[in-house]
Parts: C-alpha cells; structure tokens; sequence
C-alpha cells in the first residue's frame, strides 16, 4: 500500500510521518519534491541551497522514485507531501496509483506557525487552495479521498488513527502513538530549520486550545485560507 499525505506547511504533517515510520512494515519518505519545486520557482526558502544539493531536482525523476519498489522491501510506503509543490509542471499520474489522504488544520493555526518561522507568509505558502484543488483532480478522476483533520488527532490520537486506519484498509498498530525523539532517518535536510519542536516530541501533543490572535495584517489571509479549509472540513473522517 502507498499512502499520499497531502498537507500544508505547520500541519501535524511531520508527526504523522514519525507516526507511519514508527510502524516496523512502513517505509516514509520527506516532501520528495521540495527540491524540484524551489528549482522551478525559483523561491528562497530557509536552507534552499543545502536542499536542491540534497534532492533530485527532475520531478520525472522523483515520480519514479515514489512510484517504484518500496524503500527497504517493506510492505507499506507512506509518502509526505506538501500540497503547494505541485505546481504547473509537477507530473501527477503517480497520483492515480496512491491512496490519497489530505491532512487539514484551521488556517488560523497554520498561519501563526508558520510566520513565527518564515516572515509574510502569502496564500500560496500555507497550501489551502492547491490542496482543495488536488482534493477535486482526485474525485474528478475516479479516486476516493479520505479528509483528516489536525485537531483531532491531537485531541484523541488513538481514535482518529485507529478512524483512518480503517479508512485505507490498514491494520491497526499501537506503535503508530509513539516515535524516539530526535527525529527520524528519513527527514529531509530542512528538519534542522523547521522540526525542532517534533524533534523533541516521543508522540502527539495534547488537544490545542483557543486559536491564536494574530495581528490585523493576517485577516484577510486567514478568511481566504479558511475558505477551502471549509470545503475539505465537511468531508472529514
């Protein structure tokens, strides 16, 4: 089984890589295009020439890479994405082949998160409407996918991985609720910019409490985001 997480940025999506990796028949892999994306727009990133030095900037190439034998023969490949990386150009048939998930957060959250590590984000950087817009190509063409929602998780971690377990037909496995801290072998090369938190988790945080205030320059972003973070929300497991 291949399983496609498609996130934005700031999103539980690390926790939930830690959270497939810690599953002995489970192999993960780390925004596999993230090079080919900064190649081909050309965007500064934190730590952008250390990860077009450590990635395969060929999208075709990477397609391949996720689509052929799972890394270390194992029997399941859990795949994180980041929604915005698929830009006009990004080879999308691999996509028909996964079972897509789509990992969602209130736009609130994400977008406080996020400025605390890269200034000024935009709508393009956080990914609501890229991941709305992959969430119809895969209905469009026939797929079924599944919505997940942050929160949740957090609030009830066994529950609503026991909920998406059963929604992609695999067994349920306790490992999933805990992962050694420091991070895993398979993080990307940016984890030292963006993953000190979870790297000194050993599981899921607790419940998240009130959305947090931000400053009046964040309004109009936040009521663009929520806009499609409502449309994937209604469809929640």
């Amino acid at each position: 089984m291949r399983v496609a997480m498609w996130s934005g940025p700031r999103n539980l999506s690390t926790a939930m890589m830690y959270s497939f990796g810690a599953r002995k028949d489970c192999a993960v892999i780390d925004e596999p295009f993230y090079a080919a994306y900064l190649k081909m727009t050309g965007l500064q990133h934190p730590m952008r020439s250390e990860i077009l030095a450590a990635q395969n900037q060929d999208p075709l190439r990477v397609q391949a890479q996720i689509s052929g034998s799972n890394p270390g023969e194992k029997t399941h490949f859990y795949q994180k994405h980041m929604s915005q990386h698929m830009i006009p150009g990004m080879p999308r048939e691999w996509m028909k082949d996964v079972i897509n998930v789509f990992l969602i957060r209130h736009p609130a959250r994400v977008i406080a998160s996020y400025a605390a590590k890269r200034e000024n984000p935009t709508l393009d950087d956080i990914g609501f409407w890229q991941q709305a817009s992959l969430f119809d190509e895969v209905q469009a063409s026939g797929g079924n996918p599944i919505v997940i929602d942050s929160h949740d998780i957090r609030e009830n971690p066994e529950r609503m991985l026991r909920k998406l377990c059963g929604a992609i037909g695999l067994d349920w496995d306790p490992a999933m609720l805990n992962w050694p801290a420091g991070g895993h072998k398979d993080d990307g090369v940016w984890a030292a910019h963006w993953y000190g938190a979870v790297h000194g988790s050993t599981g899921f945080a607790g419940a998240e409490g009130a959305l947090p205030d931000l400053p009046g320059q964040f309004d109009e972003l936040v009521k663009l985001a929520k806009t499609h973070y409502e449309r994937l929300r209604i469809c929640k497991l």
